[in-house]
């Protein structure tokens, strides 16, 4: 039987990676905020 959770880096990257971020506000929130760190690897 298969475990529930396959992971997948490319997948992952795509749903949280910075990319992701960008396209979002996200980014532009934090760094409005004056965040240190906009995107934690």
């Amino acid at each position: 039987m298969k475990r529930t959770y396959q992971p997948n880096n490319r997948k992952r990257a795509k749903k949280h990676g910075f990319f992701a971020r960008k396209e979002s506000n996200v980014l532009k929130s934090r760094r409005n905020k004056g965040r240190k760190n906009i995107v934690v690897k």
